[in-house]
């Protein structure tokens, strides 16, 4: 089956030298280390030419104006930043940041429900500053949910700057792995998920199109056929990166799937993936450097297609592909763990987005932006 050009791109993370980068960091400080920034982003602009045409493109699309290979290596830096401060919020060092939050009120009184909820996100911003949020507060854990492949990889990363990080992430692609989502979200803690990419290129029915940023583009329904299995609540989140030693935490409350009925489960799937879509172009004009995605996100010629397609049988609005098989499917109150395990892992046609992605090595220069195009 076709998959997307961002799972095709070889992970190229070096652990020893992860291990030796977070050495180095820790010891001279975030300040110091930080000059590996510019260079290293300098050398991905020669090196990568895919990806900051990509950069390019999507600039051009945020900031309302023709994006300079200025703005192009503005966003480089910022993405390398926000890859070498994993190394201090993994570390605990959150002495070091500037960390402000929005809407926090929405987490506690989610959390005062004691169902849990699930946390979407996007490759937006650094979704590590929100996990080291939940490691400040007893009643917040977090777990990140991923592929299995990738959980392997992500957990030998995190292991390697600081073991402790290893017990948050999940990792998806068996039904055990999902009855681990769910006694996890039974303990009132909270699942994290980015929903902003496509797993299987040619599963038209796991995805719908949306307008995003003028042009229509895929996104995934899994991560919100999955809460609203699982009858949860979802908060939009973003850790946003605004220069210097600060970031800027987002909260907010996108759906509540608690008291959903099976009959209107398709339709509410599908207004809060509007609402996320939604929001997620709000941040990413007020952020525009912080979208993470170095690739062709819009996939132009099968955008176009789909849209065509959409026009003739429900013309106007959102351009979908279909609803999924996902709106046959339920899992009682007691749960049907398989049917919740087919709808992550993709064999139900609906796909869930990995959450966090291998934080990329920074080599003798930077973090490899060719691989985390697909992987950031």
């Amino acid at each position: 089956m076709k998959r997307p050009a961002w799972t095709q791109r070889k992970e190229r993370s070096n652990l020893p030298l992860m291990r030796f980068m977070t050495w180095l960091s820790l010891r001279l400080g975030r300040r110091v280390s930080r000059i590996v920034l510019l260079p290293a982003s300098l050398y991905f602009m020669l090196a990568s030419p895919a990806a900051c045409r990509a950069s390019r493109a999507y600039l051009s699309r945020a900031l309302g104006r023709q994006a300079s290979w200025f703005d192009v290596l503005r966003h480089l830096v910022v993405f390398g930043a926000t890859i070498h401060d994993r190394i201090y919020l993994l570390n605990e060092r959150f002495d070091l940041f500037d960390l402000r939050l929005h809407g926090q009120n929405i987490v506690s009184e989610t959390l005062a429900a004691g169902r849990g909820a699930f946390l979407i996100g996007a490759h937006l911003g650094s979704f590590e500053v929100v996990r080291a949020i939940g490691r400040t507060r007893p009643d917040m854990r977090v777990a990140v949910t991923m592929y299995e492949e990738n959980a392997r990889r992500i957990n030998a990363i995190l292991a390697s700057i600081n073991p402790a990080a290893k017990q948050d992430v999940i990792g998806l692609g068996q039904v055990d792995s999902m009855l681990k989502v769910r006694e996890y979200l039974d303990t009132g803690s909270m699942i994290g998920i980015l929903a902003d990419r496509t797993l299987l290129g040619d599963a038209r029915d796991s995805m719908q199109w949306i307008d995003f940023l003028g042009s229509p583009a895929a996104f995934p329904l899994g991560p919100l056929h999955m809460a609203a299995m699982l009858r949860r609540p979802v908060i939009f989140m973003t850790g946003l990166y605004r220069g210097g030693n600060r970031y800027d935490i987002h909260f907010e409350k996108l759906a509540d799937f608690t008291h959903l009925e099976r009959a209107a489960r398709s339709a509410e799937v599908q207004a809060a993936l509007t609402r996320y879509v939604a929001r997620l172009e709000t941040h990413c004009r007020s952020a525009p450097y912080n979208w993470f995605n170095y690739f062709d996100f819009w996939h132009t010629e099968q955008a176009q297609s789909a849209a065509n397609v959409a026009s003739v049988a429900k013309p106007g609005g959102v351009r979908a592909s279909g609803s999924g098989p996902t709106g046959t499917e339920d899992v009682s109150p007691e749960g049907n763990a398989a049917n919740v395990a087919n709808v992550a892992n993709g064999t139900s046609a609906t796909t869930v987005s990995s959450a966090t992605e291998t934080p990329p090595a920074i080599k003798t220069a930077a973090p490899d932006l060719t691989s985390h195009s697909g992987n950031a």
